[in-house]
């Protein structure tokens, strides 16, 4: 059904989430749905046509919908939301003054980079006794590397690179340092998600409460102020996901301008397959963020894989709804190319140059592996230091694939949702008179809960997405589905490997949208009644308050406070927790 919007309408009421009011922007004109019966019947009918389908800005609306109103509602609710959500995060951020859970990895490698450009293997002396964290962290950061032998590492460089440019802002002796880069992004990452969830639901309200849900999400503020990588994962992948929602917009403004006007014979003079709809360089932009992605953990290229497929169907939706005749076959031969080239071509080219430290250097791990393997017969034409970086891919592979140990905060990916086993990033046990405690035994914890409220929330929504995307066709329901699926759904095929809950953060902003969704069915659309709309309101607003108190709760434990051991097991709240 084609979205309606009235002048004196609120942006409220412009939400585009209202069952009475879905729009899948794929559906033909309603001419063309009408036409049934003998291929005589649907002759006449197409005669039956006017001369012209539809104005530029009609057919702009209904591949569309209507636009946001409040522009600047739109840019000021989000804006302080992430200041709000900045200030939490900032707030003490350089504790504990200790390498948190795995930042004594990624820490270290980040102060490679700047020293070295590639990550270098620890001390030996100083590993046999366990002291490298210690002199670390003390300042002794030249005693902790042994400047001749590079490391074998199993995840990429963009996101040790960026941990070592904050660390060289703020000197290495600074723990703020350690953690500023991913804070920065985590901040950024709620502004974005606020102007994201205001283009896919067309409403500044709901972008508002999206911006909002984020700055209080347990996962997400853990990971904003820890030194580890999946948070660097979310934020490239994230980006190209707002990038290709630019895209889609533009992309369908272009093609409404150029079928403007056109009758059905004018379509067709087109060609079967429809317009070209040029240079695309929000697509190109998203590419490159999903390189940056890929650059820092392996598993962006999920991410790559479900939106490729993404918005290559929402151009074959658009070209039916214009009236192409053979949209089907213009997504395998007219969109899906282009979009492999620009998105995968763009992909492989920055992950590829995100390695240049160690093509730069002669000391990273297995780079002169080629001096002493000769080249497979046919294979001499491939540079040294390329078979060299192949073999080191193959060795990445071999550790990802064959990751198998106990750990006790291992976890199956059915209980992330849930929050089945919440990851421990830090836990000590003062004593009285130890760090301030005050009674008999104390906890500091930092522990990786995801706000109840929210993630039990995306639970359901889940449902109600999967409902609404296949029987109600509605494009922003496969949307949020396609980040379930690039950043959730792969690690059901790695159940015997190692994996742990904190990678759910990867997908943490279509958690969020998820119960955006949700809130935005029950408030209702244009149509909805003005109780319907005050009901949906109260809802929202409810939801807000009991997440804000749930944050609050845990707060002493997602930053370290030093806390009565009584308290901290109060917010265990199942055995799994502890």
């Amino acid at each position: 059904m084609r979205l309606t919007r009235t002048p004196n309408m609120t942006d409220l009421s412009s939400s585009r989430l209202a069952l009475s009011s879905l729009s899948t922007s794929t559906a033909p004109p309603k001419s063309q749905q009408r036409e049934s019966g003998s291929g005589k019947e649907r002759q006449a009918a197409s005669h039956t046509l006017p001369a012209v389908v539809e104005t530029e800005g009609q057919l702009r609306r209904r591949l569309l919908g209507e636009p946001p109103g409040q522009r600047l509602f739109g840019w000021l609710g989000p804006l302080i939301a992430a200041a709000v959500g900045g200030v939490l995060r900032f707030w003490q951020l350089g504790d504990p003054h200790q390498l948190v859970f795995d930042e004594t990895y990624y820490v270290k490698q980040g102060w490679s980079m700047i020293l070295f450009g590639v990550e270098m293997r620890n001390d030996p002396t100083l590993n046999e006794a366990k002291q490298i964290d210690q002199n670390f962290t003390a300042g002794n950061v030249l005693q902790v590397y042994d400047p001749t032998t590079g490391d074998l590492v199993v995840h990429p460089p963009v996101g040790k690179w960026l941990i070592g440019w904050g660390e060289q802002l703020f000197g290495i002796t600074n723990s703020f340092g350690w953690r500023f880069a991913v804070c920065v992004m985590g901040v950024l990452s709620i502004l974005m998600i606020g102007r994201a969830a205001r283009r896919l639901f067309g409403s500044s309200l709901l972008g508002t409460v999206a911006a909002l849900i984020l700055a209080f999400e347990g996962h997400h503020f853990v990971h904003s102020r820890t030194a580890l990588l999946d948070l660097m994962l979310m934020f490239w992948a994230f980006a190209a996901f707002c990038l290709l929602l630019i895209d889609r917009d533009q992309s369908r403004k272009v093609l409404a301008r150029k079928v403007t006007g056109l009758n059905r014979a004018g379509l067709a003079a087109l060609g079967p397959w429809g317009p070209s709809l040029g240079w695309r360089p929000w697509r190109l932009a998203a590419g490159v963020c999903l390189g940056l992605a890929c650059g820092t953990k392996w598993s962006g290229a999920y991410f790559l894989v479900a939106f490729g497929l993404m918005t290559v169907l929402w151009d074959m939706g658009a070209r039916r709804a214009v009236g192409i005749t053979r949209w089907k076959t213009a997504w395998l031969v007219k969109d899906t190319p282009l979009a492999v080239l620009w998105m995968v071509g763009s992909t492989v080219v920055v992950y590829c140059l995100s390695w240049w430290g160690w093509f730069a250097t002669d000391i990273g791990y297995n780079r002169h592996w080629a001096d002493i393997h000769p080249a497979e017969p046919g294979w001499g034409w491939v540079p040294d230091p390329v078979r060299s970086w192949w073999n080191y891919h193959a060795q990445i592979l071999e550790f990802h694939t064959h990751l198998v140990s106990d750990h006790p905060y291992k976890t199956n990916p059915w209980s992330w949702l849930i929050e089945g086993r919440p990851t421990s990033f830090f836990y000590e046990g003062p004593k009285q008179g130890e760090q301030g405690c005050l009674v008999e035994s104390c906890s500091k914890a930092i522990s990786s809960i995801g706000t109840p409220s929210i993630w039990w929330g995306a639970t359901l929504a889940v449902s109600v997405l999967l409902f609404m995307w296949a029987l109600r066709r509605d494009w922003r329901a496969g949307a949020i589905l396609a980040g379930f699926m690039g950043g959730y759904a792969p690690w059901f095929l790695l159940g015997d490997r190692t994996i742990y809950s904190f990678y759910a953060v990867a997908f943490v902003p279509y958690v969020v949208l998820a119960c955006v969704y949700l809130l935005g069915l029950f408030i209702g659309g244009p149509h909805a009644s003005p109780l319907h709309r005050r009901i949906g309101l109260g809802v929202t607003g409810a939801f807000l308050v009991l997440e804000i108190v749930l944050f609050a709760f845990f707060w002493p434990i997602y930053t370290a406070q030093v806390v009565p051991y009584s308290f901290w097991s109060a917010h265990m709240w199942f055995p799994s927790w502890i």
